[in-house]
């Protein structure tokens, strides 16, 4: 049986991140990628010039054509930028009894660009959190996600994930890349456990994407019948690689995009 997953998120022009980072993902480790695009955006390495979004009722329409025919074995969410679009997703994934949701609360974008509304997050927190298997907040989707300040250290990191868990997910991948330090450290914060995931911090900019692909990665690695632990340390593994390797590539003028196909050229 193939494995199969589908992205629900924004397309990025610039090819760096959202869809077309998930997709990438996907096929590098060796998963069938389909997808329901959400937005639209005019990106670059540079920044977010413009997004649009797609009508609720056509992502509705994508999601009822894709799990229609397809065996689907784990879904990624990542930008959505509004909360209609949000009810119809929600919609979607109880309607097909989808399974192994990550969920990638997408909110800013590595240029620093705001991706999503402000009444958006509350839809997300209340809508799509208890539907997901994990949800993969970096430390200020997390703070903003409970109207906190940014975790200062990973005491403060793993209470802000334990609390996040309340809202509904089983269990919660809160990312540390944004600390400085010589490791970058994810906890996996699940019911009684945690899991902490650390590899040495990179000195690079192409750092475009990462959540992007850590998220899609992970959703890879569930669609291939890993369990939690096991997929999230190799999408951890994954993502370090990919940076590792972005220094072969020479993407546009500001922050490039991690070496999605770093093991083929």
């Amino acid at each position: 049986m193939t494995a199969i997953a589908v992205t629900i998120a924004g397309s990025d022009s610039g090819g760096g991140a959202g869809i077309q980072a998930d997709l990438k993902t996907f096929s590098a480790l060796g998963v069938y990628g389909a997808s329901v695009i959400a937005a639209l955006t005019a990106q670059n390495t540079l920044g977010v010039q413009g997004i649009f979004d797609v009508p609720p009722a056509f992502v509705t329409a994508q999601i009822d054509s894709v799990f229609a025919d397809l065996r689907v074995g784990a879904v990624k969410i990542g930008m959505l930028s509004r909360p209609e679009t949000i009810a119809a997703v929600a919609a979607g994934l109880d309607r097909w009894q989808a399974q192994n949701v990550v969920l990638d609360p997408v909110m800013v974008a590595t240029s620093g660009d705001r991706l999503i509304t402000p009444d958006a997050i509350a839809a997300l927190t209340r809508l799509l959190m208890p539907r997901a298997l994990v949800a993969t907040p970096n430390l200020h989707e997390a703070a903003a996600l409970l109207d906190a300040a940014v975790a200062r250290d990973e005491a403060e990191m793993r209470a802000q994930g334990e609390a996040i868990l309340k809202l509904g997910p089983r269990a919660v991948l809160i990312k540390g890349g944004h600390f400085a330090g010589p490791e970058a450290v994810d906890l996996l914060i699940q019911p009684g456990r945690v899991d902490r995931l650390a590899s040495p911090r990179l000195d690079t900019p192409n750092t475009h994407g990462t959540g992007c692909t850590l998220s899609s990665a992970l959703a890879a690695g569930l669609a291939k019948g890993l369990a939690l632990e096991p997929a999230t340390a190799a999408a951890k593994d994954y993502v370090a690689k990919a940076i590792a390797a972005s220094v072969r590539l020479k993407v546009g003028e500001g922050r490039g995009p991690t070496h999605h196909f770093h093991a083929w050229w």
